[in-house]
């Protein structure tokens, strides 16, 4: 009977970690220098996404901080002119395959061509873009991991979610985000929807606002996660399928 609690227990947990944020279980990925640090990397999923990433866009450049975009290959193919501004406006561009598949149940050869699709039209669209990626809905296993690092593609998760997808007020989304900021922190929201084109991101880009007013207040500083890697010294970034150094995790 032990040995059967034991076994529920270990596929449990082997099942929690393909998704949990901070696991590291199935391979190392970046989470931020930790504590200590005043900096904060706002991040965006699923875009580009008509008209919230302009909007959003906007609120960035009011502020003056840089975000990290991670863009769906096929919304860029779609909507290149937003990604284009997107980049035109200094913010970092990373990868978020080009269909959005939950990749734990896909194969290695489909891994590579989500991955290699959304790297090549990113390269079409906006030229040289960052070596960051991230698994869609956070979903890996070894195989995952390991092709994106044959790609020369470093994974980034979070920690601290916005749970904007199901959070439907800029007050609920600002106030799950500033109760759980300790400073070192990956923040993942959405500038769009991986289902389809022109989902509703008002409430994200208004909590965006707060936020940065927010948490500037309290001495916080707004990066991009190649800038905050590069400052806590965890790696060297380079762009376009070039990387080097080694990354910490927390």
């Amino acid at each position: 009977m032990l040995g059967l609690f034991i076994g529920a227990a270990a596929v449990g947990y082997a099942g929690y970690a393909c998704y949990s944020p901070r696991s590291q279980l199935y391979g190392r990925t970046y989470l931020g220098p930790g504590r200590g640090s005043r900096q904060i990397a706002l991040t965006y999923d699923d875009g580009p996404n008509d008209p919230h990433t302009l909007h959003l866009v906007e609120v960035l450049a009011k502020h003056e901080v840089k975000a990290t975009f991670f863009m769906i290959g096929r919304f860029v193919a779609e909507k290149p002119e937003i990604a284009r501004a997107v980049a035109r406006a200094g913010h970092v561009i990373g990868n978020h395959t080009f269909t959005h598949p939950n990749l734990i149940f896909c194969s290695p050869a489909r891994v590579r061509s989500e991955l290699e699709q959304c790297r090549k039209i990113l390269d079409d669209t906006v030229g040289e873009h960052a070596t960051l990626w991230r698994p869609p809905f956070g979903a890996r296993l070894p195989h995952v991991l390991g092709v994106g690092r044959k790609l020369g593609l470093e994974p980034v998760m979070w920690t601290v979610s916005s749970n904007d997808w199901k959070i439907h007020t800029a007050d609920g989304i600002e106030r799950r985000v500033a109760e759980r900021i300790r400073g070192g922190d990956v923040v993942l929201m959405h500038d769009g929807a991986h289902v389809r084109m022109g989902a509703g991101r008002a409430p994200t880009v208004e909590a965006t606002d707060r936020l940065i007013r927010r948490l500037k207040d309290r001495g916080y500083e707004f990066v991009s996660v190649e800038e905050m890697m590069k400052q806590s010294g965890d790696r060297e970034i380079g762009s376009s399928g070039q990387c080097c150094g080694s990354q910490i995790t927390r």
